[in-house]
């Protein structure tokens, strides 16, 4: 038979959420590549599988790629999983599936659980437009100038964040991107679930002390209305005028109005002639 990668998706929890099509994906591979092969040998002993377990994470997987290529190519079927969620997202396998589409080999996906999708879900925030960030880089500095650069950013924004780190990262949102409502999730489809919303900063306030892995999600910006036209500036100071208003409180009015500087009201005044 020809080779085959099947990128397997698996439960970020509760092991019951493990597909069939999942389950006889993983019995029928030859070669299963996981982040932690500890935590995989548990998932098997709901599938009837008498695979390799190959260990395949972040600080070998880029070594381990070409090994794992060649067995697709010799016509062996590896089945890409990590210890929780879909492979690729925040987890190993980005470059062995860009690998085997690059030698042409067949790659397949069984989609299942995404803590990311499940988590922005059951946050009750917008789902229509979202975007998924990962984990924000480590240091304060990093982390704070990443989340300036998603202040304008109007879809939902949906992060991972380790326990230790959840306080102070919710507190530079909070600073940072404001009274917004958002929501984390932690221990999803586990025993412990839990699931807090409100805005941000009331989020950094009940933050301390969080255990369990932690997925964090926020509303996006507001749109920004587009600036008045000259031509609407000028209407509305003719009317305010019409209205009695001096040419001085008229621009006030306006200006408070529409938003926008007294300058450029009165600049629009100028050469309208008002």
């Amino acid at each position: 038979m020809a080779g085959l990668l099947r990128v397997v998706a698996t439960p970020i929890g509760n092991l019951d959420d493990l597909s069939p099509r999942a389950a006889r994906a993983l019995a029928e591979a030859d070669v299963i590549a996981c982040e932690d092969t500890r935590v995989t040998r548990k998932l098997l002993s709901r599938v009837d599988s008498r695979a390799r377990l190959i260990a395949y994470h972040a600080r070998n997987e880029r070594v381990r790629t070409p090994e794992l290529v060649g067995r697709v190519a010799g016509g062996e079927h590896v089945a890409l999983v990590t210890d929780a969620g879909t492979p690729g997202l925040s987890d190993p396998g980005h470059h062995l599936i860009a690998a085997c589409i690059e030698a042409g080999l067949r790659v397949e996906v069984v989609p299942g659980p995404s803590a990311a999708v499940a988590a922005l879900v059951v946050s009750g925030l917008p789902t229509a437009r979202f975007v998924f960030e990962g984990f924000l880089p480590r240091t304060k500095g990093d982390r704070r100038r990443r989340l300036q650069a998603l202040a304008a950013e109007e879809r939902t924004l949906v992060f991972f964040e380790a326990p230790h780190r959840i306080a102070a990262s919710l507190t530079d949102m909070a600073e940072i991107l404001g009274e917004r409502r958002a929501a984390f999730a932690r221990e999803l489809t586990k025993m412990h679930e839990e699931v807090v919303r409100g805005t941000l900063p009331e989020l950094a306030a009940a933050a301390d002390g969080v255990r369990g892995e932690v997925t964090i999600v926020v509303a996006g910006a507001t749109p920004r209305k587009a600036d008045p036209s000259a031509e609407e500036i000028a209407a509305r100071l003719r009317a305010t005028i019409g209205d009695g208003a001096s040419k001085k409180d008229a621009i006030a009015a306006v200006a408070s109005e529409l938003g926008v500087g007294k300058k450029v009201v009165y600049q629009t005044a100028l050469d309208e002639g008002l």
